[in-house]
């Protein structure tokens, strides 16, 4: 179980505007988080990672406070051990395909089979600059994944796929998901995009 009980102030084109964010959810459910832009959908990922720290709040993951600033405490992103799917990807451009993967995990026969849900393991030897835009998103996707992560946050994640590629991801990562056990917050401008994949949805307004 996640519990998230945020607020803080989000710079806005059209002046001050606040998150507010009170929700639990379950582990191993999948959570689309959808909204007009500039209202914090992106920030809430952020916060959930560690990355960036609200005004007030917090957050409790099994049991375990990840965050509570009325006692100061914020434990560090590397310790959350959440899996994240950056909008722009966050690749490493010195990196190979398979040098992405075995920097998040040792286990060959994993990065195998994650290699092979994404269609990659023909371009383990490439430089994202040699990849498409759409491969280098599934790449994101599958480093994110590489630690088994008990929480996957996922920022856009399927944008740059066609819809042939998307729907065939999808229905793999859903079963991957359901496999981890993994608890999975998907950030969307296009809700639609993830129909039959998401169970709840959270509208940030």
């Amino acid at each position: 179980m996640i519990r998230v009980a945020i607020e803080t102030k989000l710079k806005a084109y059209s002046g001050q505007q606040a998150l507010r964010v009170v929700r639990e959810f379950e582990a191993g459910s999948i959570i689309k988080i959808f909204g007009p832009s500039g209202s914090g959908k992106t920030t809430l990922l952020k916060i959930i990672a560690g990355f960036v720290q609200p005004e007030k709040g917090s957050i409790v993951v099994d049991g375990i406070t990840w965050l509570d600033t009325h006692s100061k405490i914020s434990m560090p992103p590397q310790k959350r051990k959440t899996g994240f799917v950056f909008q722009d990807y966050a690749l490493f451009p010195n990196m190979t395909v398979h040098e992405h993967m075995t920097y998040a995990a040792s286990d060959e026969a994993w990065i195998g089979r994650l290699l092979k849900i994404g269609k990659l393991e023909t371009f383990v030897a490439h430089k994202p600059e040699y990849l498409s835009g759409g491969q280098q998103q599934r790449l994101a996707i599958l480093r994110a994944l590489a630690i088994k992560p008990k929480l996957l946050l996922m920022d856009e994640p399927f944008s740059a796929l066609d819809p042939k590629m998307r729907s065939e991801l999808i229905s793999d990562l859903k079963l991957l998901f359901t496999e981890l056990g993994t608890t999975v917050l998907i950030v969307s401008h296009y809700p639609q995009e993830l129909e039959g994949l998401t169970e709840h949805e959270l509208n940030i307004h």
